[in-house]
């Protein structure tokens, strides 16, 4: 059963390793290479405002504002991090729930770390609504 799942792994990193780059032409192609679009593209990155295609930044935010930007920005990094465990523990404990080979305590512990990776997710989840939500109301007073 371990090897067949290793020949399918495999099989699956190999067919990704061969598209991939017949994928890369087709998403160079799609790009601009008008200077003007360039230079608005990067003057909105350096900004970090996509909508913003000016150069110019802006100056009319308020203390307020930078403070609700600050916190949003480390619940959303802290979020993504929490979520990559969570997604990383499912897939650790799918192996080891496939690898038990049925030993009542090793499933057991398996059926419990996928149980408790998806109740993470949701409580993350949750969080970004609260967190949103929090936010929305502190910069509407």
């Amino acid at each position: 059963m371990l090897q067949r799942i290793k020949r399918i792994a495999l099989s699956l990193a190999l067919s990704f390793g061969v598209a991939a780059p017949m994928a890369l032409p087709a998403m160079v192609h799609a790009t601009s290479h008008d200077p003007a679009d360039i230079r608005t593209n990067l003057c909105a990155g350096a900004n970090l405002d996509v909508n913003n295609k000016t150069c110019a930044a802006e100056t009319d935010t308020t203390v307020g504002d930078k403070a609700n930007s600050l916190i949003a920005k480390v619940i959303n990094i802290f979020s993504l991090v929490v979520g990559v465990v969570a997604v990383i523990m499912i897939i650790v404990a799918g192996f080891r729930y496939i690898t038990s080979g049925g030993d009542s305590n090793n499933v057991t512990s398996a059926k419990n770390t996928i149980l408790y990776a998806i109740i993470g997710l949701i409580i993350v989840a949750l969080a970004q609504f609260i967190v949103k939500f929090v936010l929305e109301r502190a910069t509407v007073a």
